[in-house]
């Protein structure tokens, strides 16, 4: 379990996390999403001790995190959004790389290698260089590499940033399957849709602050299941209804300039935050 009490962090006069308080349940797949500048990366740079809080804690099974607390670190492993890997390497040097900075014995580590390439299918390219895989494939291997020591936690931010549609269903897949293992997953995500897809519970933040928190479908019904979109000289204007007699009515009275769908976690974030992300 994770449990994220009043947490906050200060850049001089800048609030960018402001007295968050979070339970992560052991084996929950959780999103954190916020528009940009909302606290979101900064929240799990704090998680990966990358960041020092200004103020409140982090605690990991009862135990504060702290840079020190190795035993803790080691629960833990982040796929940040940039791809941090050598380009000249190979994906298997990349791997034997990553078991020898936790001196992993050689046997074990091609053990692992195996069998999370396998996992990921990316086999048949483990003796390409990292410059020539693609932004999926790139994004898979931080995967594979970040389950060498087999953690406890795993942190996504912004796992899927930059992938075309089929890599990102891709990459959910993988993630799915991860979850089944009972890993602890904390997701940021700019793709609402993903959250939607894959979390368990959201978080929705808006300038360092916890604003709403439940499951997708909880927070999705207390808007409204059913959405009518109409389009007006202002642009297009959302009305949301519990009742999907009602809104048909109200289609129906409104004319040709509106349609209607079903509401999505989306439509929640708009209305939490304001604006759409960017």
């Amino acid at each position: 379990m994770i449990e994220i009490k009043k947490l906050t962090k200060r850049f001089g006069d800048f609030t960018a996390v402001d007295g968050l308080d979070l339970t992560i349940d052991t084996g929950e797949f959780f999103g954190l999403l916020g528009p940009n500048g909302a606290g979101k990366t900064t929240t799990i740079s704090m998680m990966s001790t990358v960041l020092l809080p200004t103020s409140g804690e982090i605690l990991i099974d009862g135990q504060k995190l702290d840079r020190k607390a190795s035993s803790q670190k080691r629960k833990l492993s982040v796929i940040t959004q940039e791809y941090s890997m050598r380009q000249d390497m190979t994906i298997d040097e990349v791997m034997e790389y990553q078991g020898r900075l936790y001196y992993m014995p050689k046997k074990l580590i091609k053990e692992k290698s195996e069998e999370l390439l396998e996992f990921a299918g990316l086999t048949e390219f483990r003796k390409r260089t990292v410059r020539h895989l693609s932004g999926g494939m790139k994004r898979k291997v931080m995967i594979c590499r970040s389950l060498m020591i087999e953690p406890e936690i795993l942190l996504l931010d912004e796992p899927t940033a930059g992938m075309d549609a089929l890599s990102r269903r891709q990459m959910w897949n993988l993630l799915r399957q991860l979850n089944e293992k009972k890993m602890t997953t904390v997701l940021t995500t700019h793709y609402i849709e993903e959250a939607q897809a894959l979390c368990d519970r959201v978080a929705l933040i808006n300038r360092g602050k916890l604003q709403k928190l439940d499951t997708p479908d909880a927070l999705i019904e207390e808007l409204g299941a059913f959405a009518v979109d109409l389009t007006t000289e202002d642009g297009l204007v959302s009305k949301y209804f519990h009742d999907r007699e009602e809104a048909i009515n109200y289609l129906s009275e409104a004319g040709k300039e509106a349609s209607f769908r079903a509401t999505t976690l989306e439509d929640v974030f708009v209305d939490c935050a304001g604006r759409k992300l960017q």
